[in-house]
């Protein structure tokens, strides 16, 4: 069973003379826009591994050299994968860290005192535990120190450092506003260990760490801008796409202290280590043109003139040879002899991609629509990750496939039940009581359950798990809100499905790996619709890793199903949809379906019916816009560019690309 068939999605194929030049004159050429050196991978795993193979020849040079390796880290999930690497070193390739001295670059504050320090645990956990560093060798911030000792205590930290020899090795991330460790927004190139206040998207960041935003800290004691630079190697890893835009300001913009990670450009033996996700905003992933000749390829030749229409202020048909030339895109005409071919060519390819006729259209020709038009009518399943993905992401095709005539069925995937604050669950709570008071139902189970639950949520604790009652309670606030969704779009109580996968039961942020038992839930429910179009989450790199294992369990029932010879997934097409965080960019539209000003107000509708996700929601994250409105300005902006691009003017649209095995 293939349980990861979401990271063989390839949207865009990067020529690898882009990624990888062969010598340092094409390296010159290829990243004359970019300050730091930077490397970049296909995959994470694979730059990790580079990574790995650098820490271990520094680390075995200091033992042929009886000198210790000072070795600073950060927890969280970026360097997951390295640790992994090095963790295998030392078990099979005969890697020693017993010459290893680790500082922790920044903790939370204040902390508990009974509660571990977050980012020691997260480093003994995932590799601390595991390989021979020696127990004494082992510095790390401390969250829990009375407030009094604080600068004390951090003076203290950095002359440790110096007394053991300074920092040979720095391994960092790049956090979403640019900064390193808890660098925020105006911290200094001399700035040294320190207390700071975090700002909203340090916070958001940490949430997982936490179990939701409000539970993080205020604060946290962070290795200053200077004392990171005093390192003799610095590795700062990124991936995934959600990183690209910071990571393409990093890189190539100015040194500024916005962007802590800018002053790394300042230092001689820093280095970056991206994979393809995270370098898709650099000069020389996005815009090959202004540092190369170009393998033109349909869905850059649509890129590049996306762009050039943005850089001129002009629609497609607009464009002009001399625009081509004066901004490096020439070698587009003598591949299609002129402008008006060029702007002919991609206003056609895009004005193919609108339809407003999402499942087909029927005894129509569809040679140039997305979706084809028989059969008639289709059967649909829209997966949604979360009991609210579906009307958030496309509820303005949900709507008109079902008004068009198709049977259309909404599957949840998850219960959505850490989605609920506690606060919603006393509302409900109270309901109950007063519902059980007011009508003396006699139910003597439910009327000692209640006060046991009000208790339990009084005295939970920050990482606290709910009680199985609580969660339960949860679900089905979740459940009755997709149920009014989804009776609000049209549909009828026999088609909406609740499929509670066992992998999200675990009543934190931390999810378990997809399993045969998620799967096979899944397929049976293909097995019984026998579906001719199927809608999946698309956004790959949602902050909290869900929406990935909801889609690789559709896509490896779906093979399943293709090994077995099943006959429906011939004639069967799978489309991405993308929600609340990003849209997809416009080289990558294969289908995108108008939504006019009555239909885009009654998507809005559907959403509100989540009452449980508006203000309260603990995974808004850093976007301060609830999702109703992330959703609206999202369907707005892709119908504004479909418009300053020449084609039709409408309200709004939702956009979507076709998964091919």
């Amino acid at each position: 069973m293939k349980t990861n068939l979401s990271s063989q999605i390839t949207l865009n194929s990067v020529p690898e003379k882009y990624y990888r030049p062969t010598d340092n004159i094409e390296r010159s050429v290829l990243t004359r826009f970019e300050k730091i050196p930077t490397e970049i991978f296909k995959t994470s795993d694979e730059a990790s591994r580079q990574v790995a193979e650098q820490i271990a020849k520094i680390i075995r040079k200091k033992q042929a050299d009886y000198r210790s390796c000072i070795i600073a880290l950060v927890g969280g999930n970026t360097p997951q994968e390295l640790f992994r690497h090095l963790i295998n070193m030392y078990e099979n390739e005969g890697l020693s860290f017993h010459n290893v001295i680790i500082f922790t670059v920044y903790e939370y504050y204040p902390i508990p005192k009974d509660q571990p320090n977050c980012n020691l645990h997260m480093l003994e956990e995932s590799f601390l535990n595991h390989v021979n560093v020696p127990k004494s060798n082992i510095y790390n911030i401390n969250g829990t120190i009375p407030q009094e000792y604080v600068n004390e205590y951090c003076q203290n930290y950095e002359e440790r450092i110096a007394q053991l020899g300074g920092i040979d090795i720095m391994v960092l991330g790049v956090g979403m506003s640019g900064n390193i460790a808890l660098n925020v927004m105006g911290s200094q190139r001399n700035s040294h260990t320190r207390l700071v206040l975090l700002d909203p998207t340090s916070r958001g960041e940490a949430a997982r760490t936490f179990d939701g935003a409000n539970n993080v800290p205020v604060c946290g004691i962070t290795m200053g801008v200077s004392t990171i630079r005093s390192a003799q190697n610095i590795f700062l890893l990124a991936w995934g796409e959600q990183k690209a835009n910071i990571v393409q300001q990093v890189v190539e913009g100015d040194v500024n202290d916005k962007l802590s990670a800018s002053f790394l450009q300042m230092h001689n033996k820093a280095k970056v280590y991206l994979d393809l996700p995270a370098a898709n905003h650099l000069t020389r992933i996005q815009r090959p043109w202004l540092v190369t000749s170009c393998e033109w390829t349909s869905k850059l030749i649509r890129s590049a003139i996306v762009w050039l229409c943005s850089e001129t202020g002009k629609p497609i048909l607009k464009l002009t040879d001399k625009d081509y030339n004066e901004h490096g895109l020439g070698e587009l005409l003598a591949v299609y002899g002129s402008a008006y071919d060029v702007n002919i060519k991609i206003f056609n390819d895009l004005q193919h991609t609108i339809t407003g006729w999402p499942g087909g259209k029927p005894d129509a020709d569809d040679t140039y629509r997305p979706e084809r038009a028989n059969p008639y009518p289709k059967r649909v399943i829209i997966f949604s990750p979360h009991p609210d993905d579906d009307v958030i992401s496309m509820g303005g095709t949900f709507q008109r496939l079902v008004k068009q005539g198709h049977d259309v069925h909404v599957m949840y995937q998850t219960s959505g039940n850490i989605a609920v604050e506690n606060n919603e669950v006393y509302r409900f709570l109270h309901f109950v009581s007063g519902f059980n008071k007011r009508f003396e139902t006699g139910n003597k189970k439910s009327k000692d359950l209640i006060p046991e639950l009000f208790d339990a949520i009084k005295d939970k604790r920050m990482g606290d798990l709910d009680t199985d009652e609580i969660l339960a309670i949860k679900a089905l606030i979740r459940r009755g809100e997709a149920r009014m969704a989804s009776i609000y779009s049209g549909l009828t109580y026999d088609h909406i499905h609740f499929l509670n996968l066992p992998f999200y039961e675990t009543g934190r942020i931390q999810k378990n790996p997809l399993g045969e038992a998620d799967v096979e839930i899944v397929r049976q429910k293909l097995q019984e619709i026998q579906p001719h179009q199927i809608f999946v989450a698309g956004d790959l790199q949602d902050p909290h890793g869900t929406h990935r294992i909801c889609t690789d369990a559709v896509l490896a029932a779906v093979d399943l199903e293709r090994e077995a010879g099943a006959e429906w997934v011939n004639d069967c097409r799978v489309w991405m949809y993308r929600g609340a965080w990003a849209e997809w960019e416009i080289e990558n539209i294969e289908m995108v379906v108008p939504i006019s000003p009555e239909e885009l107000r009654t998507k809005r509708n559907a959403i509100l019916k989540h009452q449980s996700q508006m203000e309260s929601a603990p995974f808004l994250g850093n976007d301060e816009r609830l999702f109703w409105q992330r959703s609206e300005d999202r369907n707005h902006a892709t119908a504004e560019l479909y418009k300053n691009l020449g084609l039709a003017a409408y309200e709004a649209m939702e956009a979507f690309v076709e998964y091919k095995a």
